[in-house]
């Protein structure tokens, strides 16, 4: 693959928080070039130090991004605008006109939400089919899944012919929902999973044991629908739809919601401190980016990416 090749070589960043940071250490990494942007002169400062360390877990030779004077620079010769504000209708609506008024007429804007609709954010720039919505799963550097969504599907093809070009795998919504994909099934797994805890069923600990050492081991390489096809045996997901199905809509109806008061909140905090033994959040990063990796080096099933 060349990632040359590609009509977006120029990606102009807007966002040097954590997602820019990861976002930036991939395009690197890929041969392309970033110039980026942000508010924040602490962020600024740290950002270079922070894309080369990400640059270094994905095995790669560090490169320095250029860092502009000003956001309307950043973007000014962008074939690719990348978008990661905070989640703020009123922020990113402002932000995303005046990044398409500065930037090329041609060039795109593809922006990180991770809950918020296109139609949330793009009613104020003057041409809301060169906006989508390109949500990457964190850490973006290490983790593959991009979801895609906008009003013009050749737009959208576009942009995710770029990514699939760059090693990503992108997913392009029929609709716009809130959340998209990942994060709604995140959401709902989230909800239960603090419902089992004010309940008192399980510990944190517990909880996430019985996520990692059960169905997580199979979701790292097979999605739901998959995994009941093969549950039900030979009969595939008709078989389990017949027999097995009226077992999920027993478990649906005990589903709780949990209720966040500030007592809960305090129980979540207790429980999650207990559960790694009071490490600091950077070491646990590292351990969790360095598990990423080695899942990134086991060989991909092509054929079940392309055909399923």
């Amino acid at each position: 693959m060349n990632d040359r090749a590609s009509d977006m070589q120029q990606i102009g960043l807007v966002g040097a928080g954590t997602i820019g940071v990861g976002w930036a250490a991939y395009f690197l990494a890929r041969g392309l070039d970033v110039t980026a942007w942000d508010p924040d002169a602490a962020a600024r400062e740290a950002f270079a130090d922070r894309v080369a360390a990400d640059m270094r877990t994905l095995g790669a030779e560090p490169r320095r991004p250029r860092l502009a004077e000003s956001q309307a620079q950043a973007v000014a010769e962008a074939q690719l605008v990348v978008e990661n504000a905070p989640e703020s209708i009123a922020l990113k609506r402002r932000l995303l006109r005046e990044l398409q008024e500065a930037a090329p007429a041609r060039a795109l804007i593809a922006s990180s939400t991770s809950s918020l609709r296109h139609s949330d954010i793009a009613g104020e720039v003057a041409d809301p089919s060169r906006v989508v919505i390109a949500h990457p799963f964190n850490p973006p550097h290490l983790v593959p899944l991009v979801e895609l969504y906008g009003p013009a599907p050749e737009v959208v093809q576009r942009l995710a012919g770029f990514y699939r070009r760059i090693g990503k795998q992108p997913v392009v919504m029929r609709k716009e929902m809130v959340g998209h994909i990942a994060n709604r099934l995140s959401s709902a797994l989230w909800r239960e999973a603090l419902y089992l805890l004010q309940e008192g069923v399980a510990s944190v600990e517990e909880i996430d044991r019985a996520v990692t050492a059960g169905p997580g081991r199979r979701w790292a390489i097979q999605g739901p629908f998959l995994t009941y096809h093969l549950g039900g045996g030979r009969g595939g997901i008709r078989h389990y739809l017949d027999h097995l199905g009226p077992s999920q809509e027993y478990r649906w109806a005990s589903l709780g919601e949990p209720i966040m008061d500030e007592v809960f909140k305090q129980r979540i905090v207790e429980g999650v401190n207990a559960a790694t033994r009071g490490q600091e959040v950077v070491p646990l990063v590292e351990r969790r980016d360095a598990m990423l990796v080695a899942l990134q080096r086991l060989p991909e099933d092509d054929d079940a990416k392309e055909n399923y």
